[in-house]
């Protein structure tokens, strides 16, 4: 075991910085290197050793070990490596991998910050530095970065504000001074509302498919790693002991993303749905909070991103090779591109939970927690009951959504032309990590021992589980065969389904005009007040100028207009008041 001499995200940090000025391939070396060194670096770390700093004038854990925060960092430090590579061998310019890199920098710095001040200041460069990755690229990549900007920035804003009361409350930063985690009655809303923008929640979840298709192809491998998981990792910290209302948000996040997906064409939008879906399983081993369900959430972070990562350097081949995103321009590439083909076959059924593949091992503990450790529900179908439910329907549309990717990409038909499969570097990066989805899925053992807690021990959780027993492999197999039937059904419709509106269909079009009105509104009503004030400036200097004519008019008498003279002006006067007023509140 090591000391904790510095925090992992410095190399990394190091590394972003002087990539751009090493040329691309030494640059790219480094890169990779430095975050592959962060996998022993936390490992040989022991548990409950931490780095105290002061930020800001205040006492924060800028290194704080233990098994959430390992976890994290094993699986980011390799990830990123394999995204480097992925990077280089995708022709990435130096620049872009300079900002992915700081985006990795950031997300360790947040995932092994001990407090809540060092989380939150490394949650809002996560926001930028994952802004700026996006805009590199240009095109319509610049609309849908300042999109993601500005939602990340209310998201940011808002756990920043539970921050600050959760501070108030117990008037510390450090996460060991509350052990239920976000103090107080106003602290844990702001917070899951916060990072329910991260995580994907239903109604602040639009930035996913909008943001993720929009980038280069191996900037996309970075981005659906760090943001939706940190969020994973932050619902944690916020939530240690559970809630209800979260955990079903995970249960319909899994539906409803895996839904929103099979409708899609767009080859990175369908896969930016199914994260929210697959979240929405951590949501729910967190929100159900006892140790099965949170060592479920973290087994399906570390299982979620390996194939996640894989999805997404699948379809950044196929992109990279035939200049194409749609599936319905695609076709019979299983035969023209056999590597990339295979990878995706491995990784679609990690995703979808199949027996041997590493997600069925994650996604059978978050659903033997929902069963034997949460709440009924209103909803009971024999032994099922309400989140499991949700888990299950979820775990359908997703064998739905990935048999239709698989099919139309490359079994379907026959691609017009002669296409090359992944290059060497890419196909190395695929199949390492291809690997450890198929490892992880066998040998269970070897992800039950980095978890939190461990599952198979009736003294660390309330119900001991066991991978592969009769029920829970014929519950996969099951999700699976329903799926297929269920694509044959829907195939033929769901050619005819166009682009399906999401919330930001609504939302998009309000923010702009609401904007707008806003803007032009008040510019009105400045011009309104700057008229009035000039006429009751140009009245008072007549007034002052020729007060006896002003007052008497020629005959001597007071004139009917005086009056209604007055009253004007102690109406502009007041209308100037209230106009002022209301340009300052706005």
């Amino acid at each position: 075991m090591v000391d904790p001499i510095v925090p992992p995200f410095v190399p990394v940090a190091i590394a972003a910085l002087l990539l751009p000025f090493l040329g691309r391939k030494a640059g790219h070396a480094l890169g990779a290197l430095a975050s592959a060194a962060v996998v022993p670096y936390v490992w040989l770390t022991a548990e409950g050793q931490h780095l105290p700093a002061k930020l800001f004038g205040f006492d924060v854990v800028l290194y704080n070990v233990d098994g959430f925060s390992t976890l994290m960092g094993l699986i980011f430090g390799f990830i990123a490596a394999a995204a480097v590579i992925y990077s280089y061998y995708s022709d990435a310019d130096s620049i872009q991998t300079a900002f992915a890199l700081s985006y990795v920098a950031a997300s360790l710095g947040a995932v092994f910050g001990g407090d809540w001040l060092s989380l939150v200041f490394f949650w809002e460069l996560m926001a930028v530095t994952s802004t700026l990755l996006v805009w590199y690229y240009g095109g319509r990549a610049v609309r849908a970065g300042f999109r993601y900007a500005l939602l990340h920035g209310v998201g940011g804003t808002l756990l920043l504000g539970a921050v600050v009361w959760h501070y108030v409350e117990v008037d510390s930063f450090l996460f060991s001074a509350a052990e239920a985690g976000m103090a107080g009655p106003v602290a844990p809303v702001l917070a899951a509302v916060g990072i329910g923008v991260n995580v994907g929640f239903i109604g602040l979840h639009a930035w996913l498919p909008d943001t993720y298709p929009r980038p280069h192809v191996a900037a996309s491998v970075f981005l659906c790693v760090f943001t939706t998981k940190t969020g994973v990792y932050g619902m944690y910290r916020a939530f240690p002991e559970g809630n209800v209302a979260i955990a079903y948000m995970g249960g319909l996040m899994a539906v409803f993303g895996a839904t929103f997906a099979l409708f899609q064409n767009d080859m990175r939008r369908l896969l930016s749905y199914h994260i929210q879906s697959q979240v929405g399983y951590m949501v729910a081993g967190v929100g159900i909070g006892t140790a099965l369900g949170q060592a479920g959430a973290m087994a399906h972070v570390f299982n979620h991103i390996l194939y996640k990562g894989l999805l997404f350097m699948t379809a950044g081949v196929v992109v990279y090779r035939t200049g194409k995103e749609s599936l319905k321009k695609l076709g019979g590439l299983g035969r023209e591109m056999p590597i990339t083909a295979v990878s995706f076959a491995v990784a679609a059924l990690s995703i979808a939970g199949f027996p041997g593949f590493n997600g069925f091992v994650s996604k059978g503990i978050v659903i033997s927690a929902s069963h034997y450790e949460f709440v009924k529900g209103p909803l009971a179908v024999g032994d099922f009951y309400t989140l499991e439910l949700l888990l299950l329907v979820g775990g359908v549309g997703t064998f739905l959504s990935f048999i239709k990717f698989g099919y139309y990409a490359f079994l379907h038909g026959e691609y017009d032309g002669s296409v090359a499969d992944a290059n060497r570097g890419q196909a190395v990066a695929m199949v390492g990590v291809a690997a450890l989805c198929v490892f992880y899925g066998i040998v269970d053992g070897a992800l039950f021992s980095i978890l939190p807690f461990d599952v198979t021990s009736d003294a660390a959780v309330g119900h001991v589980y066991e991978t592969y027993t009769v029920d829970h492999v014929v519950e996969g197999v099951a999700l699976a065969v329903i799926g297929l039937v269920g694509f044959v059904l829907v195939k033929k419709p769901l050619s005819k389904v166009g682009r399906v509106p999401d919330v930001d269909s609504l939302y998009n079009p309000a923010a702009l005009y609401g904007t707008r009105a806003l803007v032009v509104g008040v510019t009105e009503l400045y011009a309104a007040v700057d008229r009035t004030a000039v006429a009751l400036a140009e009245r008072s200097t007549a007034v002052a100028a020729r007060p006896r004519a002003a007052i008497t008019g020629a005959t001597g008498e007071e004139p009917t207009t005086l009056r209604a003279g007055i009253s004007t002006s102690i109406v502009l006067v007041a209308l100037v008041a209230i106009g002022v007023l209301f340009v300052l509140v706005v």
